[in-house]
């Protein structure tokens, strides 16, 4: 075990929610056929001008207040995202810990591993806090409708914004990280992609490049994989699990992840109808539904895991403390 205890969770959404039916109109799709194969309704668009820093650091001050503990704690920052922050270089998570009041006090760098960022980070935030290098702060912020057109409607009609923020500290006994299991498969073709315009001298936009169907059967392979991994690697069934949190591409395939490992829709978070797909945010804005709003217990085993582009997966198996 690693001992580490979740101390706080945030999540928010940084704009006003758009309908299904208004991007429909815009694109000329059928709401229905797209409800049908999305499962979303709403999606969050930040207004032109907002700036990730500002998004992650206000996301990340509601974990800190949910722990009850002032910025200043921090010892490291992790700032996730897909897209890249507000500049290539510096690391927007200097930006953060400098919209907290942070200077010369806190360790900060950004993270990125597409839709598996927040979890690749949490690995590494448990690792430093086991380490004795905590409390760390980890936040993913996604503006993925700056990467979106209505001239290609596939990622236009699912992608969205939001961030979400979890702060971990010193566990209690009996708590912490029962497994982890991470891996990747850059063998695969590849499925979405966001080029670097430095690269291609030209303005970039997310492209999803792979059949809907090929994406689904790739994603679920990669999270049964990884649930096994880390369930086997924790001498944990599945069944005795009493939370599992899922990526949430869209809600089609959400129902699909939890149907192919058996899990019952009461043991699970659904964000994606109301939030849609929003990369790295999507895990931790699971999380923090949980915390928020679950009465969690003593013993209780949250599963995160995850799937991204790379094609990277992975699970992380938590055990609330008492």
């Amino acid at each position: 075990m690693i001992p580490v205890r979740i101390l706080g969770t945030a999540s928010l959404r940084p704009g006003p929610a758009v309908t299904t039916a208004e991007l429909c109109a815009r694109v000329g799709r059928d709401v229905a056929e797209v409800m049908r194969k999305t499962g979303i309704h709403t999606r969050h668009f930040a207004p032109p001008g907002t700036k990730a820093a500002d998004v992650a650091a206000q996301a990340l001050r509601g974990a800190l207040d949910a722990a009850g503990l002032p910025a200043r704690a921090l010892k490291r920052i992790f700032c996730v995202s897909s897209m890249g922050g507000d500049v290539t270089t510096p690391a927007t998570a200097n930006r953060v810990a400098a919209a907290l009041g942070l200077s010369g006090s806190c360790d900060a760098m950004d993270l990125s591993n597409a839709c598996m960022g927040f979890l690749s980070a949490f690995d590494l935030a448990a690792r430093s806090v086991a380490t004795g290098l905590g409390p760390v702060g980890i936040v993913s912020v996604e503006l993925l409708s700056r990467t979106t057109t209505p001239e290609d409607p596939r990622p236009y009609l699912v992608l969205g914004d939001a961030a979400a923020a979890a702060v971990l500290g010193t566990g209690r006994p009996d708590e912490g990280v029962l497994g982890v299991a991470l891996g990747n498969d850059g063998s695969l073709p590849t499925d979405v992609v966001l080029e670097n315009p430095h690269a291609t001298g030209r303005l970039e936009r997310m492209r999803f490049l792979t059949p809907s169907k090929e994406m689904t059967r790739v994603a679920l392979d990669a999270l049964v994989r990884a649930t096994r991994e880390v369930l086997d690697g924790a001498k944990v069934a599945l069944r005795d699990v009493e939370w599992v949190l899922t990526h949430q591409p869209n809600g089609r395939m959400l129902d699909a992840v939890l149907d192919a490992m058996g899990v019952e829709a009461r043991r699970s978070v659904r964000v994606v109808d109301t939030l849609g797909s929003v990369g790295s945010a999507s895990l931790p804005t699971c999380l923090d539904v949980l915390w928020r709003t679950k009465r969690l217990k003593p013993k209780d085993r949250v599963l995160l895991v995850g799937v991204g582009a790379g094609v990277a997966h992975g699970a992380v198996l938590y055990q609330v403390g008492g």
